[in-house]
């Protein structure tokens, strides 16, 4: 049985200072970070990285060369592909895609020149939106439930529709920002924000 792909040990068996379910996949020459949790029929392949306390819902798969940051939250049924990089606290909800070749064809190989796709501190992006591939989204920004992103996204930006446009600004608690001229504060936190044109904000 343990000559089985698909057959993982016990956590109570294993060495390692991470949990997996027993039906997940974890590959030789992936890194998993201390107390990150992998659940049911997820697969870690080859050469992927993933950072501390993390936690990798059902039905995930984490390609070779993918890099997740410190604290990353995935929910179910995300495939995150080479070439995407999740910085520290970034949040993939259920059903999230990302793409990794911007224009692929069956009969034409085009592995080795995927394009990256980077998703910086904080950042958010809800369930079913859709990341094509090649952008930047900034920190703690607010990709909405079903949104097309198609290009970068500002850091702080709340984005929703297709193609994703900039609706608004959220502080990096979550809550919707509401400018007074350049400046904001939230009315949860109390984080203060100033705003330097139409898509840069940042906190003072």
């Amino acid at each position: 049985m343990e000559n089985n792909a698909f057959w993982v040990k016990p956590q109570e068996e294993q060495e390692f200072n991470y949990f997996a379910h027993p039906t997940a996949v974890i590959d030789e020459g992936c890194t998993i970070g201390a107390k990150t949790k992998i659940w049911h029929f997820s697969h870690v392949m080859p050469e992927a990285e993933i950072g501390e306390e993390c936690n990798i819902g059902q039905n995930v798969v984490i390609s070779p060369g993918v890099k997740l940051g410190k604290n990353v939250k995935i929910q179910n049924n995300v495939s995150v592909y080479t070439g995407v990089t999740c910085e520290d606290d970034v949040f993939l909800g259920p059903s999230v895609v990302f793409t990794n070749v911007k224009n692929p064809r069956s009969h034409v190989n085009r592995r080795g020149h995927y394009a990256s796709t980077v998703i910086r501190k904080g950042a958010s992006i809800g369930a079913n939106a859709t990341i094509v591939c090649g952008v930047e989204i900034g920190e703690y920004a607010l990709v909405g439930a079903g949104a097309v992103v198609t290009k970068d996204v500002p850091g702080y930006a709340v984005v929703y529709g297709n193609p994703a446009a900039v609706r608004g600004w959220a502080c990096q608690c979550g809550s919707l920002l509401n400018f007074t001229g350049n400046y904001a504060r939230c009315d949860e936190c109390k984080k203060a924000y100033e705003k330097l044109n139409d898509y840069t904000v940042h906190a003072i």
